[in-house]
């Protein structure tokens, strides 16, 4: 193998640049080139590629984003568009790429792979919705950027007397409301793995103001609720508790990422490298125990994402 390619698809997410560093700089070290497929799947139909090199990656590991930017690819999709961007890759030479994103994008890698192209993932995804590793790229960026914001709320909430609902991103996966939730003490979390109970809710409120509480949180994961709006009214009106909402949105996509995300990316980066040199072909990179690991794409998308319950049980028994 003589030059690698490497594309971030998808939505972004804190730690890709750190990731894409990574893939470069190990790339270079062993003797390889290394090529940049801007903005995911499009870019490879498009031919937006272009050389990098050591300074290509400098100062980037900080930064939030991705500096090959990102894109959702409909015709990548399509037979005459998947058979324009092998055209594509034969004529720059590439012989091997990393694609750095979530399922979808795994799915992408996993057909061209099929195809003989050796490709290997790296997950890149705030939501941590993969099941065949412990923590994506970019989840413990997005978990902190929603703890910050849940200590902001909360000083207004307690000026107020007030309850207060953050809605967070997980259409699927309840992770950054799980875990944001649990470390910043959180009255309520509703993920939509877990079947809840308004008055069960609003039990808890009420629970919390008889014993001279001034503030509640409640953590919403996008997907556990159809309107966030009806249910911060349907407190309202049940428990006589005023009720704001707060939406963070794409906040949580952006920001420096953490020491963690930006250790996890360097990581996987490398490894994924090595695979390619190895001769994988199909395969994607994840962390079990602190252990990097490697998994067959096909396996890994079929896996099932489960809810970490011991963590949910723990958020109820603190929160009384």
């Amino acid at each position: 193998m003589k030059k690698i390619g490497v594309l971030t698809s998808g939505g972004d997410s804190p730690g890709m640049n750190a990731a894409i560093r990574a893939v470069v700089r190990a790339t270079i070290y062993n003797g390889l080139d290394v090529v940049g497929i801007k903005r995911g799947y499009e870019g490879i139909i498009n031919g937006d590629i272009k050389d990098l090199n050591l300074s290509s990656v400098a100062d980037i590991i900080h930064r939030g984003g991705t500096m090959l930017k990102t894109a959702r690819s409909e015709a990548f999709k399509t037979k005459s568009g998947f058979e324009k961007a092998l055209n594509v890759i034969k004529i720059f030479g590439i012989e091997g790429i990393v694609v750095i994103g979530g399922d979808g994008s795994f799915r992408g890698a996993e057909k061209l792979s099929q195809v003989g192209i050796p490709t290997i993932g790296i997950p890149g995804t705030i939501d941590n919705d993969l099941a065949y590793t412990d923590y994506t790229i970019g989840f413990d960026t997005a978990t902190n950027t929603v703890l910050h914001a849940v200590s902001n709320i909360r000083d207004t909430s307690t000026s107020h007397g007030r309850a207060n609902i953050i809605e967070v991103m997980g259409r699927h996966c309840g992770d950054i409301a799980l875990y944001a939730g649990l470390a910043g003490g959180a009255e309520s979390i509703i993920v939509p793995e877990e079947k809840y109970s308004i008055d069960d809710v609003c039990k808890r409120l009420i629970q919390g103001k008889n014993r001279g509480k001034l503030h509640s949180i409640i953590l919403l994961a996008e997907g556990a609720a159809d309107n966030s709006y009806e249910i911060a009214k349907e407190i309202e009106e049940k428990t006589g508790i005023d009720v704001r909402l707060t939406i963070l949105g794409h906040i949580q996509r952006g920001g420096s990422p953490t020491a963690f995300d930006r250790i996890l990316a360097s990581r996987m980066g490398a490894k994924a490298v090595e695979l390619l040199m190895q001769g994988e072909k199909s395969r994607v990179v994840g962390i079990k125990g602190n252990e990097i690991c490697d998994f067959d794409i096909s396996k890994a998308l079929s896996l099932k994402k489960e809810m970490n319950k011991d963590l949910y049980e723990l958020a109820k028994i603190l929160s009384i």
